[in-house]
């Protein structure tokens, strides 16, 4: 949980253990309207593999806000990787995958309100 906490600055909002077997920690903005919930079973739980186009993209404010993310990320994870679809490097994304090899693409929100 170190990539989404400490890499990409998301704070812990709720931690829960031993619900009808789950425990789970849930990332997010204070106040925000989503999070992200990450669980885990005591049996396990199959699940498919990520793909290398399955994405959750973030946008930030500026070019030096995602330097700012990719370097944290790069001192946890390791090197960005090749992003399977070429707009979010032509757009100015870098993407990361994090321990469980699903990824995030960190973009400037120059790049969401650009053409379409």
């Amino acid at each position: 949980m170190r990539f989404y906490h400490h890499g990409l600055g998301l704070p812990e909002l709720r931690r829960f253990d031993g619900h009808d077997g789950y425990s789970g920690v849930m990332f997010g903005l204070p106040g925000g309207d989503y999070h992200l919930e990450f669980t885990h079973h005591v049996d396990g739980s199959p699940c498919p593999a990520p793909t290398a186009d399955n994405l959750l993209v973030l946008y930030f404010d500026s070019g030096d806000d995602v330097d700012a993310v990719a370097g944290r990320l790069a001192a946890l994870a390791g090197h960005p990787v090749e992003a399977e679809n070429p707009y979010w490097p032509q757009n100015g994304g870098i993407t990361f995958e994090d321990p469980d090899g699903w990824r995030v693409v960190l973009m400037p929100a120059r790049a969401f309100s650009g053409p379409r």
